[in-house]
């Protein structure tokens, strides 16, 4: 390494490299400079470029591995000159940081074999941090050798890092092992064992080592929480976290974390809302959470809390975790807002990323915008295809969804279970019987087991079309276990096409398997209402008060200033009910001519016993809601006072309705 005193340009030169992280260009022009002055000789400016390159930052930029290619570019050209271990442990560090780990270890053979600077005691934690995550013990044993050869077994970070490897990879007896050979171990060596002891089941050990340690730091209690917070025991996870000397950020998340998991939400919650400090992952784990626990709505809610109460962005992990929530509950402005920020920082690349708003788009029946996601994706992997093809499926885009598996298949592209659940549900919907019966048979060739859902989808294709026999013969033959889904679908179809006595088979069965489910006997009792059989409609009401059995209130959605409302019937959630149920009632007593009209918010409603026939008590509130967002046509409908008008205040404006229940 060159020694002071330096020239005017390499003290320029450090003085830029030493600022924070900047852009792409920023660090070739800097380059650019090296070059100009025959700088490269400076093997301490070569390094720091080389690292400034690996840590550029990716927002906006298309290809978050160009920076890493051009730091690769740079020390393999000046590679012949000769290089110390700073800058190939700066290329090594690069390569683990951009999570190229099969790289950083092929480039450490590379410099052997070309009799570069030996290895140093910093060399080795790089290395071996780029074993486990390629599940790869054969290099991690090899690392250790050059170790022991090089003399730095003694070295104590050298010492934890083979500790930790040994660890990660499920090796605990050689973590141990190198623990027990250690002189001097520092909490990060102690925390190592545990939790290499714990990975692989031993609790008992890792708790015996936690207790031996002499002196405990937050990791290692953190490490403590996790294993038991894994195990589903949150009591003893929080008695440790209550012991606690002090606690970080981690400590709080991996609680919060537990409990998710766990299904407690309500515990998660209030120690989130405890949380001295948040950072991104801690909302990223309550909100992850909420989604994991079928809770889209307040999954949503502290997502626009967290845009309004912190100065955090969103990252990746953030939309991936939002966009779901968005799709169960078809908030389709704020599922716009999200699309146009992965846009505008450059995420609109990642697979997993685009893959989840065409699943998005799909389902909040915006077909088109799904396909256009889907016609810009750079590279489409297996889930990206499969999400096109279901998206289109539950659509009832039956032609476009084969159409797109046809093209999948060309390409080359091996189908896996979930691409024939959503073919077979396009046959379904498309009314597509030989086509559905020739892929459900073909799956075998792929190597696919038929699934539940596989046989749910053939039985609904076979019961559309009204061949209950076929449909009866393939749940019978199901070679796994039939499910409350595939029955019902076979109940409903009999009581579309009034087949009443392969209903009453069908729903003795449904029963038998699922005896809360009251949708079964809802369907039955319509079979039978269908047909006038009103004894039999009565026995069924009093079975389904006899069990206790009642249907769940329907529910309704509507998305109003980019925030889901949720209406149960006769609910009063929303702080305007009151308002809603009076405008409910002023539209249910209007007397118009049968020729007389009223546009309210682009539908169409004659007079009152029109509204009562096109629409259900339950939309009617979501109807009123959409109201109290046009006000043109409020006014028109029912006065409102100058304070009551303000008082409606955010609720206007609202972007679209969905109805349901």
């Amino acid at each position: 390494m060159n020694q002071l005193p330096w020239t005017a340009q390499e003290k320029l030169c450090i003085r830029l490299l030493l600022k924070p992280a900047k852009s792409l260009t920023y660090y070739l022009q800097i380059y650019a400079f090296i070059l100009r002055y025959s700088l490269q000789s400076n093997l301490s400016l070569v390094s720091k470029l080389i690292a400034g390159l690996s840590d550029v930052p990716t927002t906006g930029i298309s290809d978050h591995l160009a920076g890493i290619r051009h730091a690769r570019r740079i020390f393999d050209h000046h590679r012949q000159n000769g290089y110390d271990a700073f800058v190939c442990n700066s290329m090594i560090r690069a390569h683990v940081q951009n999570r190229q780990f099969d790289e950083a270890l092929l480039l450490y053979r590379t410099l052997r074999e070309e009799n570069h600077s030996p290895p140093d005691n910093y060399t080795f934690p790089f290395l071996l941090k780029a074993c486990a995550p390629v599940s790869s013990g054969p290099a991690a044993r090899q690392l250790h050798g050059h170790v022991v050869k090089l003399g730095f077994c003694s070295d104590l970070f050298v010492a934890t890092a083979l500790v930790d490897t040994y660890g990660k990879l499920g090796d605990a007896k050689s973590s141990r092992k190198v623990f027990d050979e250690m002189s001097a171990r520092t909490p990060a060596s102690w925390t190592a064992v545990i939790v290499s002891h714990a990975k692989v089941g031993e609790v008992d050990s890792a708790v015996e080592l936690f207790e031996q340690m002499p002196s405990k730091d937050t990791a290692s209690f953190n490490a403590m929480i996790d294993i038991f917070t894994k195990l589903g025991k949150m009591d003893i996870a929080h008695k440790i976290f209550d012991g606690m000397p002090s606690r970080n950020v981690v400590s709080w998340t991996t609680m919060i974390s537990g409990y998710c998991k766990n299904g407690d939400l309500d515990e998660a919650s209030a120690l989130f809302d405890e949380m001295p400090e948040k950072n991104l992952f801690s909302w990223n784990s309550m909100i992850g959470g909420y989604c994991q626990n079928k809770q889209p709505r307040r999954a949503l809610e502290l997502f626009r809390e967290m845009q309004f109460t912190s100065s955090l962005v969103p990252d990746r992990v953030t939309i991936l975790s939002v966009i779901p929530a968005i799709a169960d509950l078809g908030a389709l402005d704020l599922g716009c807002w999200i699309h146009n920020y992965v846009r505008r920082n450059g995420l609109d690349r990642e697979s997993s990323i685009c893959t989840a708003l065409i699943d998005m788009y799909a389902k909040c029946g915006e077909v088109k915008k799904a396909r256009q996601v889907f016609s810009k994706m750079p590279e489409k992997e297996l889930a990206s295809w499969n999400a096109m093809i279901n998206g289109l499926a539950i659509n009832g885009c039956a032609k476009e969804a084969m159409e797109v598996f046809m093209d999948m298949r060309r390409r080359g592209i091996k189908p896996n279970d979930i691409t024939f659940i959503g073919v077979l549900s396009a046959c379904s919907h498309g009314g597509l019987v030989e086509e559905g019966k020739k892929w459900f048979n073909q799956m075998v060739g792929y190597g696919i087991k038929p699934r539940v859902e596989h046989y749910g989808c053939m039985v609904d294709l076979l019961g559309r079309a009204g061949l209950l026999e076929e449909a009866e013969e393939v749940i019978n033959n199901m070679s796994c276990a039939v499910n409350g889904v595939v029955l019902s679908s076979l109940l409903f179809a009999c009581g579309t096409h009034r087949d009443t006595q392969r209903g009453q088979r069908t729903l003795k069965k449904a029963v038998e398997l699922e005896p809360w489910n009251v949708g079964n006997y809802v369907m039955a009792r319509n079979m039978y209402a269908a047909q006038r059989r009103w004894g039999d409609v009565e026995e069924l009401k009093g079975a389904m008060r006899k069990k206790g059995a009642k249907k769940e209130a329907g529910c309704s959605v509507i998305e109003v200033n980019s925030r889901v409302w949720e209406f149960l019937a006769g609910g009063k959630i929303h702080p305007a009910w009151e308002l809603i149920y009076r405008l409910l009632e002023q539209l249910q007593t209007l007397k118009e001519d049968y020729d007389g009209s009223i546009l309210l918010s682009g539908v169409i409603l004659f007079d009152r016993w029109k509204v009562l026939f096109l629409f259900r008590i339950l939309d009617y509130q979501v109807l009123m809601l959409d109201l109290l967002g046009t006000p043109r046509y409020l006014d028109r409908l029912l006065g409102v006072s100058e304070s009551q008008e303000s008082g409606l205040g955010q609720s206007r404006g609202v972007s679209s309705v969905a109805f349901g229940g």
